[in-house]
């Protein structure tokens, strides 16, 4: 009996691992074609959700009775005997985003024309003995709030160096831009500077760049009025539920992304999932 007993919304719902399962890599043959039964992916699945979820330690898992930490770590993408396993759960992490935000598109969700991408909290250092530097992540969303761009660097990493690495991890075609319907890219101060206003134009996206003390002047003078890329802070607040991501503890930086991608994915699918049932209640 393990001291996790009852579900808090962190396991996977049925509806959501129907979408998933086909997506995940088929088990590896055992090189020695005999071994213990393989534990089932929906257990490894819950179990490395939990570790996203809680923050807990890998080897705490064993107190749970939901699945060995060195499966559950292996199978994310971990090493494991020595030698790094290439066809587990963090490289689907990507194939999960790419499939659900198509979806979220064919399931009713609105796709905006302004999108809002903002820097990351920069986690503190983690205690290592190399000293390893805390991280930064570089979010691009949608008008929704649904991530659909991805980047994360060293803490001391500047924001605007990281906006040719978010807007090349989108991992759909975009639909090109026109004159009656153009797309544009809300940003901080921190993205006014020659070097990414030329970015955004070789991109067709029409900067959208405020000072915060225009904001101020603009809400003090309209009432209910807000700034439209602040809407990627509410994606923030979303990924920080997970308490694996608002501390970097992941030593290899492959893991930490692997994490905000998987944590990317399930926002995606949960959105497109909430638009099909708003549509289908209205049609």
């Amino acid at each position: 009996m393990g001291l996790i007993e009852r579900d808090d919304g962190w396991r996977m719902p049925d509806w959501l691992w129907q979408k998933v399962e086909p997506l995940l890599p088929p088990a590896p043959p055992h090189p020695l074609g005999c071994h213990r039964a393989r534990i089932p992916d929906r257990r490894v699945m819950d179990a490395i959700l939990l570790v996203l979820r809680t923050g807990m330690q890998w080897n705490a898992l064993a107190a749970t009775a939901i699945c060995n930490s060195s499966s559950a770590h292996r199978r994310f993408g971990g090493v494991g005997a020595g030698r790094r396993l290439s066809g587990d759960l963090a490289p689907g992490a990507a194939r999960l985003r790419c499939s659900r935000r198509h979806r979220l598109g064919l399931a009713g969700g609105r796709r905006g024309d302004d999108q809002g991408a903002a820097g990351g909290r920069a986690d503190r250092p983690q205690p290592h003995r190399s000293r390893q530097k805390g991280a930064k992540r570089s979010l691009l969303c949608e008008a929704r709030g649904v991530p659909i761009g991805l980047a994360c660097d060293g803490a001391n990493r500047n924001d605007h160096k990281l906006l040719a690495p978010t807007l090349g991890s989108i991992p759909i075609e975009r639909p090109a831009p026109t004159e009656r319907r153009p797309q544009g890219l809300c940003l901080d101060a921190a993205y006014d500077n020659r070097e990414s206003r030329e970015l955004l134009a070789s991109y067709a996206l029409d900067a959208h760049i405020r000072s915060r003390g225009e904001e101020i002047e603009l809400k003090l003078r309209i009432p209910g009025w807000r700034a439209r890329r602040w809407v990627v802070e509410a994606c923030h607040s979303w990924l920080n539920r997970n308490r694996a991501l608002l501390v970097r503890w992941s030593k290899k930086a492959e893991n930490h992304l692997a994490l905000l991608q998987l944590a990317c994915g399930l926002i995606a699918f949960k959105k497109a999932h909430a638009a099909r049932l708003a549509a289908a209640l209205q049609g």
